[in-house]
């Protein structure tokens, strides 16, 4: 038996774009998108003579193949053609669920990274994010990390220069949206305010810290708009520092970046009492 490590990285959204529904169902997106240092930890036993089994502390996340860290390996062995005899996968949940942060397609982006390396690299990275994409949208992102522009449903994705160093303060209300409700939404309503997502690019090519805090946007906010819980955590902190703030993916998870490690610290410790799922984290 071998046992294989790997950190399984969140991500957030600095701008998201909603475009046209297309004729599969699907809308096109356009996004930048940035991970985070904000982890899960996977763990796999491959060889372990029994049949498959995946294990999680965090109550709400399945442990069987609806799993997409499962489903991850799946696709894996089934494209090299190869079973291993038995799989145990273990994950320790850091990231919370239901909050825009790709939690479910970090982990799985972690499962085909390690095994890729276990098995001598058969795929190269942009082999692995198209792997990827057959489990689910966020994944080829997850797979490949940094900084990148993200457009049709999340899978084309266009590497770009890595943002400068962002420290961050990420919060979790005790709400979930319905990502497909909030695309019928959009449907519904004119939408007001997009991204500039040309200006994001150049300001994260200048390195600009403030101006890049200056342009997050995502359009799901005005989805979700009557929420207050999230207009009060993006006040809170912006009150406590942020130079900007904004809703990631679909929800519910606000972020806000701050001047330094130490601003972004002490905004954590003002939110995490009324709001237990803070953490301060940084780009990676």
């Amino acid at each position: 038996m071998i046992t294989l490590a790997e950190k399984a990285y969140a991500k957030i959204n600095l701008t998201l774009d909603v475009l046209a529904k297309r004729e599969d169902g699907y809308h096109d997106l356009r996004s930048v998108m940035q991970t985070v240092s904000l982890c899960d930890d996977v763990e796999i036993d491959l060889d372990t003579g029994k049949p498959w089994k995946i294990s999680c502390g965090a109550a709400s996340i399945p442990c069987d193949e609806r799993n997409l860290a499962w489903k991850a390996a799946r696709a894996f062995f089934d494209r090299i053609g190869k079973e291993p005899d038995g799989i145990e996968i273990r994950i320790f949940k850091r990231i919370p669920s239901e909050a825009g942060l790709a939690g479910g397609s970090a982990d799985a982006a972690a499962v085909l990274r390690v095994l890729n390396r276990w098995a001598n690299d058969p795929f190269s990275v942009g082999e692995l994010c198209a792997l990827g994409a057959k489990v689910g949208s966020d994944v080829p992102f997850c797979v490949l990390g940094g900084t990148a522009l993200a457009e049709g449903r999340g899978e084309k994705l266009s590497k770009l220069l890595d943002a400068p160093e962002l420290h961050l303060v990420i919060c979790k209300p005790p709400v979930a949206f319905a990502t497909p409700e909030l695309f019928r939404r959009l449907d519904s309503v004119e939408i007001k305010e997009r991204p500039d997502t040309e200006a994001m690019l150049r300001a994260l090519h200048s390195g600009d810290r403030k101006r890049i805090a200056g342009l997050l946007c995502n359009v799901f906010e005005q989805a979700v708009a009557g929420y207050r819980e999230i207009d009060a955590i993006k006040k809170s902190l912006l009150a406590n520092g942020a130079l900007g703030a904004v809703m990631t993916g679909s929800g519910s998870a606000v972020y806000g970046i701050f001047r330094s490690a130490d601003c972004a610290k002490a905004a954590c410790d003002a939110l995490i009492t009324e709001y237990p799922q803070t953490f301060a984290a940084k780009t990676v």
